[in-house]
């Protein structure tokens, strides 16, 4: 890259997204020292309507519109975003250069300072736990029917204060544990739950870096961050969700896995009271990993092959599409349906409110 430049680096205004950001930005200049970044805050739909859970807004990209329109803008060179922020399906001209190394991709417990318990069994009957994901609520409480699920929005500073506060209405929350461990704040977390209490979000852990098709001189930049296996795992997670045509309205989660070539990919969905589900899981062994940099012509669910075999990558792509029609023999659309419609009736109940 010219060493005379200015990169231009989109993000959210959020604390940790701007963490996140400069995260990145702090890896690359260790690259390219001579290169001179420059972050760009911008504000999403999602920052914007606090008073609605996610769910019921009805936009789709609610996190990354804006970023997009400044990318398609040439506004920005690239844009940070959280993997499991991202749809399936990009804009037009859109693609995800990179993906970094993942953190923990599972989700975490903070027990209100009110109170002495751990962990989610031990909160008393009737304890209300905060997350603003179908997903989670859907599979806790088909696991713990003990407790009340109430949804909360804001960003992780916000979350933590209605926690904390002496009359909030949250015993406990669940959060990403890979947010909160970047801000600093994992001494809060009281448990971290398997995946075989809760499987995650697609992409959730790992950051994502969009730029424009076909910008070969930024996508070569982050070349220098992309992990061969977070983007194996990942490719797979899109690839199941957009084959279930799934999005924030309906509970689907994941659990993958890449040892010894092996990739392993389990998956579900829920009915949004956790009563019904569906899960599965499936592997493929995989080739070399890595290609000769830099494929930047073959894509995948939105993820550019980059320095990593193409075949690789359609193998990926094609073992989440497969999970994904194993779980919609099995009566998947079904639920996903029923959720679909549920969501839809409360977001027209709160639209005539």
């Amino acid at each position: 890259m010219d060493p005379s430049s200015s990169v231009k680096v989109g993000t959210r205004k959020s604390q940790l997204a701007m963490t996140q950001t400069e995260f990145v930005v702090g890896l690359l200049q260790k690259q390219e020292l001579s290169v001179a970044f420059k972050i760009v805050p911008m504000s999403t739909v999602g920052d914007h309507i606090l008073d609605q859970p996610l769910s019921q807004i009805g936009e789709k990209s609610l996190f990354t519109k804006e970023l997009e329109v400044a990318l398609e803008k040439k506004e920005v060179d690239f844009v940070v975003h959280s993997s499991k922020d991202l749809p399936t399906t990009l804009p037009d001209g859109m693609v995800i250069a990179a993906i970094l190394e993942r953190e923990d991709p599972r989700d975490s417990v903070i027990v209100s300072s009110r109170h002495s318990f751990k962990s989610i069994s031990e909160l008393p009957p009737a304890s209300v736990v905060g997350t603003s994901s179908l997903r989670r609520s859907a599979q806790l409480i088909q696991k713990y029917p003990h407790i009340i699920i109430k949804d909360v929005r804001g960003n992780l500073n916000t979350r933590l204060k209605k926690l904390d506060a002496p009359e909030g209405p949250y015993d406990a929350l669940v959060l990403a544990a890979a947010g909160v461990k970047r801000m600093g704040w994992q001494n809060r977390i009281t448990q971290v739950l398997d995946p075989s209490v809760c499987m995650y979000a697609i992409g959730q852990g790992a950051l994502a870096i969009e730029c424009r098709e076909g910008d070969k001189e930024t996508i070569e930049l982050l070349s220098h961050l992309y992990h061969a296996e977070t983007a194996l795992r990942c490719v797979a997670e899109r690839s199941f969700l957009r084959t279930l045509e799934g999005g924030c309205s309906v509970p689907v989660a994941v659990c993958s896995s890449l040892d010894n070539q092996v990739l392993q990919l389990e998956g579900g969905v829920w009915s949004l009271d956790g009563a019904e589900s569906i899960t599965g899981e499936s592997s493929v062994e995989l080739p070399t990993l890595q290609g000769n940099f830099c494929d930047i012509n073959s894509v995948f669910v939105g993820v550019v092959s980059s320095i990593i075999n193409p075949e690789c990558m359609k193998l990926a792509e094609k073992l989440g599409a497969g999970l994904a029609q194993n779980l919609i023999q099995k009566g998947a659309m079904d639920i996903l349906r029923k959720a679909r419609a549920d969501t839809d009736l409360k977001k027209n109940a709160v639209v005539k409110q």
